[in-house]
Parts: C-alpha cells; sequence; structure tokens
C-alpha cells in the first residue's frame, strides 16, 4: 500500500481495488490523465470518474446536494457513481463543469484514497477489452513500455460495474425524477427510480 500511495502522489497511475472492478487511478490532474489515457487506449472526448474514500472528499471537487447524500445511503456503498457539478472547471476528461463521482467501498481503496486523496476510479483495462477481477493481473495486461504498474493487490468480485447516474440539477432540472441512467450497473435503473419515487 505505502508504495501505491507513493507512486500514485507522484503522479504515476496505479491500479486497485473496489466493490465491482479494478480500478486505473491517477492524481486529477492533467500529465497524469495523459498517462491514463495512453494506456488504456481511451479517447479523450470520453471522460472518467473519480473515486473518492468519503462525500467530505468529494466536496472538495463538487456541490454535494442533500439528496445525493440521501441516495448514496438508500444503496450499497459503492454501487452508484453520480454526476455531480464541478466547484471549478476541471480537465474536460473528467467531464469539465460535470464530474462522476464514486464513493468507494472496498477497505484498502478507501485507505488508499484517505492516503492520497481523490484518484480517478475508471476500469484496469484497455478501451474495449473485458476487465479482469484481480488487480494484479490487471496491472499486468496494463503494461506501460515494460514498466511495472504499482498496484494494491486484491481481487474484486467482477460483474456488472458500478450504476452511472447524471444528478437531475445537471441535466438543468428541478425534478429529481429527471436523472438521467448513463450505465445501469449494479444497481438496476428501476431500483432507482423507485428510491426516487419512495421519497417524494
Amino acid at each position: 500500500m505505502e508504495e501505491a500511495v507513493r507512486r500514485a502522489l507522484a503522479g504515476d497511475c496505479i491500479v486497485y481495488p473496489t466493490t465491482t472492478q479494478p480500478a486505473l487511478g491517477c492524481l486529477p490532474e492533467p500529465a497524469c490523465l495523459d498517462r491514463l489515457y495512453q494506456l488504456k487506449g481511451r479517447a479523450s472526448d470520453m471522460p472518467v470518474s473519480i473515486g473518492v474514500a468519503s462525500l467530505a472528499q468529494a466536496e472538495t471537487l463538487v456541490e454535494v446536494p442533500d439528496e445525493v447524500r440521501e441516495l448514496l445511503g438508500g444503496f450499497p456503498e459503492g454501487s452508484l457513481t453520480v454526476v455531480l457539478r464541478a466547484h471549478d472547471t476541471l480537465d474536460p476528461r473528467l467531464g469539465g463543469d460535470n464530474v462522476a463521482i464514486r464513493v468507494v467501498a472496498h477497505p484498502r481503496a478507501k485507505r488508499l484514497l484517505e492516503a492520497t486523496g481523490p484518484l480517478t476510479a475508471t476500469s484496469a483495462n484497455r478501451s474495449g477489452e473485458d476487465p479482469v477481477s484481480d488487480c494484479e493481473e490487471a496491472a499486468r495486461l496494463l503494461l506501460a513500455n515494460g514498466d511495472a504498474i504499482e498496484c494494491v493487490s486484491g481481487a474484486c468480485p467482477g460483474g456488472s460495474p458500478s450504476t452511472l447516474i447524471v444528478w437531475y440539477s445537471v441535466c438543468g432540472s428541478t425534478e429529481s425524477r429527471d436523472i438521467e441512467v448513463l450505465r445501469e450497473g449494479v444497481v438496476s435503473e428501476l431500483e432507482v427510480r423507485a428510491w426516487l419515487r419512495k421519497r417524494t
């Protein structure tokens, strides 16, 4: 863990476990994102999410409405990623004014992010390839020019990713029913909408 923290803070990409799939993390800074996008072979117009250890950490980057706190509290931690308004415009590869935030649940990921601050939380695989569930294997598959990628070891359950939601205020609406589900994952769109109906 200490080496992963050191490498992340030095600007390198690292692999870390989540409750779904291994994540590829780097500081949310342009030079670090350059490396991450190169490793993944990802198009620059496809933003990546940011992993945080807590909502308090998220608030350093984005506005977190009380309703979002309630929503996240209504589902297993780490199962939802929510696009929220950034305090200041970030790199377009992070979404610019609207940033996808995921509060991680995996204990090792929490410890890592408590030490490093927010890191990207995109899946640790090349674009177009299926993710693997083991962090060390994911790091090996992403080898950069023969340089090993540091990882926080651990196996992930695999399967579906987190469910990606655009919060309604980001969509320009005042109605919670106007959220947009961009990617259905471990939580179904029906479950999210049922939860929203229940609280109104």
